[in-house]
């Protein structure tokens, strides 16, 4: 297995900082994240899209740690919705909302729509003492009427995967990952990093 410099995980999100990990970790990757540092600054999500507020934490952290950083924003567009909640999705109900407030305010708004189609879409960004990459991944599906499963995090429970019959709450860790926008953003990343000799040690 090839080994790699520690790389700094932009979270504090322990259900994320885990899905990454089960992809990464595997790989040789040596993980730091904001759970590693005491009292971390939080760094406000005040872009206007998702690769803004993803370079803007990966450059935060690798500006204080020294070391390449990581980090990823994700949105739930819904097409009835307009593309909603999007980069708004973490605090669709409000700036304390928890997942399940999140998700029952937006059945509550497709509680008449008959299209039910959306997708996930995560933008990773990773920064390096030379340059920035970002990495994308989208999920197509749809929204249903009542909720599913009890893995997963966010709109897990609601969303099902596009060919599938199970919502993201219902597959295992390993089945999410494989079909997942924020595992097929990470793919990418890792083809990248695997490529990038300067960052093996």
């Amino acid at each position: 297995m090839k080994s790699y410099k520690p790389i700094f995980l932009a979270s504090a999100n322990k259900h994320k900082i885990e899905e990454l990990r089960q992809l990464l970790h595997p790989l040789g990757f040596d993980l730091k994240s904001t759970l590693d540092v005491e009292n971390p600054e939080e760094v406000e999500e005040d872009r206007p899209d998702l690769r803004g507020n993803a370079l803007k934490k990966a450059r935060f952290w690798h500006e204080k740690t020294g070391l390449p950083a990581l980090s990823d924003d994700t949105g739930l567009e819904v097409d009835a919705l307009g593309g909603a909640p999007g980069v708004y999705s973490a605090r669709y109900a409000g700036e304390d909302a928890s997942y399940n407030d999140n998700v029952n305010k937006l059945l509550g708004e497709l509680k008449e729509a008959a299209d039910r189609s959306a997708r996930f879409r995560t933008v990773i960004a990773y920064v390096t003492d030379d340059d920035h990459y970002f990495f994308e991944g989208v999920c197509e599906g749809e929204i249903i009427r009542d909720k599913r499963g009890e893995k997963g995090f966010g709109y897990d429970p609601v969303f099902v995967p596009e060919g599938y019959d199970q919502t993201f709450a219902e597959l295992s860790g390993d089945e999410k990952n494989k079909i997942s926008h924020r595992g097929r953003a990470l793919q990418k990343f890792i083809e990248f990093i695997s490529r990038s000799s300067p960052q093996r040690r």
